[in-house]
This record gives C-alpha cells, sequence and structure tokens, in this order.
C-alpha cells in the first residue's frame, strides 16, 4: 500500500508533466489566429493541461476499499 507522500508526489508529478505537456501542445499547435480561447495563451493552455494531468493521476490511486473503511472504524 502506498503511503500518503507517495501519492502526493505522484499527482504532483502528473500534474506538472500535464502542465508541460499543455505548454508544448499551445507551442508546438497553437492558434494563430488568437481566436481559440485555450491554445491562444501559453498559461491557459497549460493550465488546462495541468487540470487534465491532475485528473488522470487520480485514475492510478487506489482508495481504501469499504471493507478496509469498516474494519478501521470499528
Amino acid at each position: 500500500m502506498k503511503t500518503f507522500k507517495q501519492k502526493l508526489v505522484f499527482r504532483i508529478a502528473l500534474t506538472i508533466l500535464g502542465f508541460v505537456g499543455g505548454f508544448l501542445y499551445w507551442h508546438y499547435v497553437g492558434c494563430a489566429s488568437g481566436a481559440c480561447p485555450i491554445q491562444s495563451k501559453w498559461y491557459l493552455s497549460g493550465l488546462y493541461g495541468a487540470i487534465i494531468g491532475y485528473l488522470i493521476s487520480g485514475l492510478f490511486i487506489k482508495d481504501k476499499s469499504k471493507k478496509e473503511v469498516k474494519s478501521d472504524t470499528e
């Protein structure tokens, strides 16, 4: 079972990786006209990538099962 610190470091790492991915998307694909709300500015694209990275990190972290939670409270 992973500790809280390991889970937190994993979430932070994937969030940073998502930000870098969003920034790279803006840099290489982007929006030349400036009419695209997300891709027109680097920080919006990076923020969107960071949010996606954070949400994806939740898929890999297993929470306590119901059985474990009941045994902890008893």
